[in-house]
């Protein structure tokens, strides 16, 4: 085992603590159940050599001990009696053997549920607090992967490999032990060919390990295609891309089956390998058996060979299902790596803030703000802006200038490389990241809807805000007739990312969102630039409403939008090079303004 498997291991373990209880009656019930499967060949052992053939034979102390019980507890019965009596224990020591399998399985995958929701909890929890510069990389497919398949499969750890191969390994003890007792000399010849069995499945489960974690990198590969593909099924079927899509999927899904046929081959190797082993210790212990009776070994009874082809069953059939066992342990372990990688990775935001934001003045300042999405490559350069109370401020550019980056950086997404971020002239990290991002709110130019009902999508299960609270809100900035509009009203279920409605109607609904959340300081991203002339007269509305009375920064291309702003931010290349109100811009010959201004503003204003 490596020292990662160790460490991961080790890891699934300490979530098993707070659930004592349930592992103590988990390892009672594999001792009880051990014990108890090697007691009923003892018995038939006993019965055959007793009741059934009349056998003179030497015993050792146990045995000659418990006959002695046996015979003393069955005095005063006949032969057929007792016959009947044994056949009834053995009976009652199934249906005990039958109890103790359906506890101890069902307590096992109890436990190992109970540990895969809390270490889900967790892993959902450390995703949320990731950096948006992580999900800028890291496909979305992998991290469902993670979330969903792989911690399924550690759950098998426990319900599948760990508990089940201990009672293996207690069953198979036990019965070496119960086999000592009735015949040493059976016993040696079972385990002298049990080494054979050992190292096949040492080298198997080598194997096995590299097998799992190549299905496991094909799992996620296959997830993460499929989860790109349909999420942009549009943009494959509008540039007719689908036989091309098709052919990578099928050379990713060749991959995947050719990791499992790998997986599929080593398992057929190693069963039959298993089971004519077991075969040829059956074999061995009927022939050496039937030799020493028939040279009058008086150690050897008939009954002890029908004991012994139970108990090498029982000895090899846990060795076998232990390989298998291993198996599933295999690809839990390498499930396990894959989680903990990602819960050991440190790309959250650092939330050491103490001041809890009840409310936000809106004085924002920008001071020498460096920051840079790839090390030595600056998105901005030195930007130093500053913001009063209740202004409302546009920034324009080129695509590629800085606009969105501020605010991501303004909502603490990212960490800046150096400068600092003041609001309310405290620097933005000594607030707690959760008060910080609940004063304030964005409307985003791609809007995202859950597959829900609009009103939940506009208070996103926020139970401080009413139906009624929603309803005046809505009619106040003039979104409530459009509303009412669609069947059911607020009550309409928009479907996955809101493809039930208009680009212009999704804004809409990310206005209201933003309204009903009373933000201090409200920012409108690139809100306006893909919707129709109705849905803009709506949302120029909407944005009179939302940002009177409060800081609101406004990044926008469609110049119309922002001609009133107190003040325009101009930037290019990652830095500010012009800012004042639109008449002062405007009067700037060969200013950049000026420019955006003439080839666009001429034609629409």
């Amino acid at each position: 085992m490596s020292k990662t498997t160790k460490s991961s291991f080790n890891k699934l373990l300490a979530y098993a603590k707070p659930y004592k209880g349930k592992l103590y009656f988990v390892a009672f019930w594999a001792i009880f159940l051990a014990i108890i499967t090697a007691i009923r060949p003892f018995l038939l052992n006993f019965t055959i050599d007793n009741y059934l053939v009349e056998s003179k034979k030497e015993t050792n102390i146990i045995q000659a001990y418990f006959e002695s019980f046996m015979q003393y507890f069955f005095s005063g019965n006949d032969n057929s009696s007792n016959l009947q009596i044994l056949v009834i224990i053995m009976f009652i020591a199934l249906v005990l053997e039958a109890m103790a399998q359906f506890f101890f399985t069902y307590l096992a995958n109890w436990l190992g549920q109970d540990i895969i929701k809390d270490l889900r909890d967790k892993l959902y929890k450390h995703i949320n607090s990731f950096k948006m510069k992580y999900f800028d990389v890291e496909p979305v497919g992998k991290l469902v992967t993670r979330a969903v398949s792989d911690i399924e499969s550690i759950a098998s750890i426990f319900s599948q490999g760990l508990f089940m191969i201990v009672s293996d390994l207690l069953k198979m003890i036990i019965v070496i032990v119960f086999m000592l007792v009735v015949n040493w000399k059976i016993t040696a010849v079972v385990l002298s060919i049990m080494p054979i069995i050992l190292i096949a499945t040492r080298i198997f489960n080598r194997k096995m390990k590299v097998a799992f974690k190549e299905v496991r990198n094909e799992v996620s590969n296959l997830n993460t295609f499929i989860q790109e593909r349909l999420t942009g099924m549009k943009i494959v079927q509008l540039f007719n891309r689908e036989k091309i899509e098709l052919e990578k999927f099928e050379v990713i899904n060749e991959k995947h089956n050719k990791a499992w046929l790998k997986n599929i081959l080593y398992n057929s190797i190693f069963f039959p390998i298993a089971d004519i082993i077991s075969n040829i210790s059956i074999g061995l212990v009927v022939y050496f058996g039937a030799l020493w009776i028939i040279n009058g070994d008086t150690e050897t009874t008939i009954g002890q060979l029908i004991a012994f082809n139970m108990y090498i069953t029982m000895l090899y059939n846990p060795l076998r299902q232990i390989a298998d066992k291993f198996n599933v342990m295999q690809m839990g372990i390498v499930a396990a790596d894959r989680v903990f990688e990602i819960l050991d990775t440190e790309e959250n935001v650092q939330d050491n803030g103490t001041i809890e934001a009840t409310h936000f003045n809106g004085i924002i300042d920008l001071k020498d703000v460096r920051f840079s999405y790839i090390k030595k490559e600056e998105v901005l350069k030195g930007i130093n802006l500053h913001v009063d109370s209740g202004e409302t401020i546009a920034i324009v550019g080129s695509t590629g200038a800085g606009k969105s980056t501020i605010i991501n950086l303004l909502n603490r997404f990212y960490e800046i490389d150096s400068g600092e971020i003041l609001i309310d002239n405290q620097n933005i990290k000594n607030y707690t990241i959760s008060s910080l991002r609940k004063r304030i709110a964005i409307v985003l130019q791609d809007v995202f809807l859950f597959s829900d009902s609009i009103l939940n999508n506009i208070t996103l299960h926020n139970e401080a805000i009413s139906r009624e609270d929603v309803i005046a809100a809505a009619q106040k900035i003039g979104v409530h007739d459009f509303i009412m509009t669609l069947p059911g009203g607020y009550d309409y279920n928009v479907k996955e990312r809101g493809v039930m409605l208009s680009s212009g109607q999704r804004q809409l609904i990310a206005f209201l969102r933003a309204y009903v959340s009373n933000p201090s300081i409200l920012i409108l991203d690139e809100a306006t630039s893909s919707i129709d002339t109705h849905s803009e007269e709506l949302i120029q509305k909407a944005t009179e409403t939302i940002t009177k009375g409060r800081t609101s920064i406004v990044i926008a291309h469609r110049l119309a939008t922002i001609i009133n702003a107190s003040k325009i931010i101009v930037m290019d290349k990652g830095q500010i090079v012009e800012a004042g109100t639109h008449s002062e811009l405007v009067l700037k010959p060969n200013g950049y303004y000026k420019k955006l201004y003439d080839s666009q503003f001429a034609v629409e204003v």
